[in-house]
């Protein structure tokens, strides 16, 4: 039997897509002992660096690659009629120029040729051809397409346009089959192809889903993204169910007349050597003035932050208010320049200074500082944050630590209304090509993977909603955790045949990609044009973003930035601006003492609606039971209002002993003080 390699395997929003079903994909061709696989996105690279690092912990070799919508003429003509729009088109990256390449013509495909589908040409193909192996695809590859309309020269001439472009030994021809007829067709049209013109078969296994009994779910989730139902007649479907992860035995026997084109896939897997480790980063250039270095620059801007914070550290210290000594702050703050300029973050903390100085100059409210940056009294000196780190004993080594190399991650909050303005000025400082924002992709939960299931079997809302209501609406739930908590649930799926085919197939598309969209929060910075790092997306509101999320883009190096538009800020601007223009009263925001009973009591009882990270309803019980009485207080219950200290009941422990309820044990005496 001869050796076999996956080449041609889809997620596009299907059961392959995220993390854990990538994952659970390659699990399967490890099992099958194959050393390589490749992943063919169409149009896109969403899932590119996940799949390369998940397959090289699994040691399988992983081949990038994208099946790309190739325009029958220009990529910007507009005028074709939908179904004559695009060609399909694998390509293989066997190196880092191919890798580059890739990136760039995915992302001029969203970005110049997106016309129902995101669309390369055949010049754009040739300008960035190096490093690329073509494979001709499926049935509606420009190859096979003229030769199902019985096009034998028209074939031919598209085989070898592209055999052209890709060079010699570069382009494939590619046999399938599915049990379609029109495939057979095909692979006997491309036979005399290959002989004329010299040009290499390759036997592909086209994947759209794990195990063949994934059929019914693919064809449910195919509904679910078009809007359909199973029972419409006109709708996107996929003949049969062969659309799975074949064995290299079942391959065999389906191509038993074609060895070599068996063989051929082990041939291009063996050229492709893509190797994405490289976790070097690529901030963005900060320019400083002469004659200082970056990092000299750096050192001033900080310590001339930190005199400008003296004046108030002095006052308090002379009112006997400053827990602790001046020398602790000096010290502190030559630590942690030291700190960020050995780590080589210099310039990042002046990129962060820089904008939210600019918000600050034109009058656009800023966040106070969250999470683990508060823990740095640099950025408190540069007024990236307002909390004074020494005051409140936060940890600088939580926020940056030379033991856990990786970029800092700093939260800012802006006005949500006048957050585009901060992102408009990056974006003009350090070039429109090099700033982006990032993509997000949402994922059926429990609940929605229900509905949506549900609606797409014809249900009527009623039965949905029934069964829907069943599952409990906390963190992390699953339709697994849902059938051990509600006996309920578990009940109407043993006695109700149509409820238990419909938590089947939801269950098994449950977590599945269900669209992507922008990013609430982030944006990414590059020295150059993203295109040098990552490929751009293009939204139905025509936002470009990255193709990659959050977690992707910091893994290959990028600068991410959380921008959040936050409405509180804006509320809490209007309400000065009010108060200002009704009662001729200035309200600083940096001087409201944190020891006001009256603001305590409205926090003991719950009303805190509108206020950040105080307004659900569980922390309002929350607030009720604890009745909090200082600022402390509020610190504490905020910090384990989180999954973990929720499900172990820690909140509730907390409160009993704050109330005198449970005595306060120390496991160790060093304890008591923390």
């Amino acid at each position: 039997m001869p050796e076999f390699v996956h080449l041609h395997l889809h997620t596009e929003f299907s059961l392959l897509d995220g993390a854990c079903r990538i994952g659970e994909m390659l699990d399967a061709v490890s099992a099958q002992k194959m050393n390589a696989v490749a992943i063919t996105e169409h149009g896109n690279l969403f899932s590119a660096i996940t799949f390369h690092d998940e397959a090289r912990k699994r040691g399988v070799k992983p081949i990038i690659g994208c099946e790309v919508y190739v325009a029958p003429g220009r990529r910007q003509d507009r005028t074709a009629v939908l179904g004559e729009t695009q060609n399909h088109l694998v390509l293989l990256a066997s190196n880092q120029e191919g890798y580059h390449n890739l990136i760039k013509l995915v992302s001029a495909g969203y970005t110049e040729g997106y016309y129902y589908k995101p669309r390369i040409d055949k010049e754009l193909l040739a300008s960035h051809s190096n490093g690329l192996i073509g494979l001709s695809s499926c049935l509606k590859g420009e190859v096979a397409t003229h030769l199902r309309k019985e096009h034998a020269k028209q074939a031919g001439d598209a085989a070898a346009s592209f055999h052209d472009i890709l060079g010699k030994g570069n382009f494939f021809l590619e046999m399938q089959y599915q049990g379609i007829d029109e495939q057979r067709i095909v692979n006997t049209g491309l036979l005399p192809i290959a002989a004329d013109q010299n040009i290499p078969l390759v036997c592909t296994n086209d994947v759209h889903y794990l195990r063949q009994s994934d059929h019914r779910p693919h064809d449910i989730l195919l509904c679910i993204g078009t809007g359909k139902t199973v029972t419409d007649e006109n709708r996107l479907r996929y003949h049969g169910d062969q659309f799975y992860l074949k064995t290299p035995a079942e391959m065999a026997a389906i191509f038993a007349d074609h060895p070599n084109a068996l063989t051929n896939t082990v041939a291009i897997a063996e050229r492709c050597n893509l190797d994405l480790s490289d976790n070097s980063h690529h901030l963005p250039n900060f320019s400083v003035p002469e004659p200082y270095t970056l990092d000299e620059y750096f050192s001033k801007i900080a310590k001339e932050g930190f005199s400008k914070r003296r004046l108030k550290l002095d006052e308090l210290s002379d009112r006997g208010d400053l827990d602790n000594d001046l020398t602790a702050y000096e010290d502190r703050l030559d630590y942690e320049i030291k700190m960020i300029q050995r780590m080589g973050y210099s310039g990042y903390f002046l990129i962060v200074w820089d904008f939210i100085r600019y918000a600050r100059q034109h009058n656009i409210p800023v966040g106070p500082g969250r999470g683990s940056a508060a823990g740095s009294l640099v950025a408190y000196c540069l007024e990236i944050t307002d909390v004074d780190p020494l005051e409140f004993d936060l940890i600088f080594e939580r926020f940056l630590n030379p033991e856990r190399v990786s970029l800092p991650d700093i939260d800012i909050d802006f006005c949500e209304r006048r957050r585009g303005e901060v992102i408009e000025y990056v974006t003009r400082k350090y070039g429109r090509e090099n700033v982006a924002q990032i993509i997000t992709f949402g994922t059926m939960k429990a609940r929605a993977a229900v509905r949506d299931v549900g609606r797409t079997l014809g249900m009527t809302y009623a039965e949905v909603d029934r069964v829907a209501k069943q599952i409990p609406q906390t963190l992390d739930m699953s339709l697994d955790k849902a059938l051990k908590e509600s006996s309920t649930l578990k009940e109407m799926e043993q006695s109700e045949p149509k409820v238990s085919e419909l938590l089947e197939l939801a269950r098994r598309l449950e977590g599945v990609t269900r669209h992507a969209s922008v990013h609430a929060a982030g944006v990414v910075i590059a020295p150059k044009a993203i295109t040098e790092f990552a490929p751009l997306y293009k939204t139905s509101k025509d936002e470009i973003t990255t193709q990659w999320a959050m977690k992707e883009v910091e893994r290959v190096g990028l600068l991410k930035m959380d921008f959040l538009g936050l409405s509180t800020l804006t509320l809490l601007q209007d309400a000065i601006d009010y108060i200002r223009d009704t009662q001729d009263v200035d309200i600083n925001l940096d001087e409201i003492p944190l020891d006001d009973p009256k603001t305590y009591k409205l926090f003991a009882e719950g009303q805190t609606l509108g206020i950040f990270q105080f307004e659900s309803s569980g922390m309002r019980d929350t607030l009720r039971k604890a009745k909090p009485q200082r600022f402390d207080d509020l610190i504490a219950l905020n910090a384990l209002y989180r999954p973990g200290p929720l499900r172990g009941g820690v909140i509730d422990d907390f409160i009993a002993r704050k109330h005198g309820k449970t005595e306060i044990e120390y496991t160790v005496p060093q304890l008591e003080p923390v």
